[in-house]
């Protein structure tokens, strides 16, 4: 991550939430970011992930909708793409092959997202 921080990052936002996700978009795009989302299902997360070119990185919610959210962390493992989770549980239910993945836990605070996208 560049060290002026998120500008002009395309960041892709997996939240199924609505009030989290648009606070969320709200708070990234004062911040500079380019967000792609926020999308609540993980077909479009892929739809996007295969569309949308480049992508800096991710803000996954590890629950959306009826699915865990692992299948897009893969994808985006597999591509380099740098990525977070953000989740009200608790992190032992992330599996252990991400257990170098940041977690943010919900709400998510700028700051500490931020942060996150870092170490991401």
């Amino acid at each position: 991550m560049p060290e002026h921080g998120i500008a002009g990052l395309r960041i892709l936002v997996v939240e199924d939430e609505y009030m989290l996700a648009n606070e969320l978009r709200n708070e990234l795009e004062q911040e500079g970011a380019v967000v792609i989302g926020p999308v609540g299902r993980l077909e479009i997360a892929f739809e996007l992930l295969e569309s949308e070119g480049q992508i800096d990185s991710a803000i996954l919610d590890v629950n959306v909708g009826d699915d865990d959210v692992f299948p897009i962390a893969e994808a985006l493992a597999d591509r380099n793409v740098p990525f977070v989770f953000a989740t009200g549980y608790d992190a032992s239910t992330i599996p252990s092959k991400f257990s170098s993945v940041p977690v943010c836990d919900k709400p998510v605070e700028m700051y500490r997202l931020k942060q996150a996208l870092k170490e991401a």
